[in-house]
């Protein structure tokens, strides 16, 4: 290959690198996670309440995740509420929030310990 060829060529290269790169951040569904590495995970935000003998407080479902997750789809939050509830750290868990996808913002509800969307 001529000398002169190379940096056209090199040029070249590094445009289609960076349309690559650009449309990757383009034209998926939802106003939240359009790049494409998000376009499958659920993410959900919640407030939620635990009683155990008539007594409340809230619950943080995330301390009972592993260190640096930070994904909690439905599947998920639902396994971690149903181990605190046969675990006997609550009777009842309620509350609410968002869940948020590749498809935009949707409402979450938990009731008596079960995740409604």
């Amino acid at each position: 290959m001529p000398a002169s060829a190379l940096p056209a060529v090199e040029i070249t290269l590094t445009l289609a690198l960076a349309a690559w790169m650009i449309t990757g951040f383009t034209r998926l569904p939802g106003r939240w996670l359009r790049w494409k590495m998000f376009c499958r995970a659920n993410f959900s935000i919640t407030t939620l309440t635990g009683t155990k003998d008539g007594h409340t407080e809230p619950v943080n479902v995330y301390q009972h995740l592993s260190p640096g997750s930070f994904i909690l789809g439905p599947p998920q939050l639902q396994a971690i509420l149903s181990h605190l509830i046969r675990t006997g750290r609550y009777d009842r868990i309620d509350g609410h929030g968002r869940l948020l996808n590749a498809d935009g913002e949707r409402t979450i509800e938990v009731r008596d310990s079960r995740v409604v969307l």
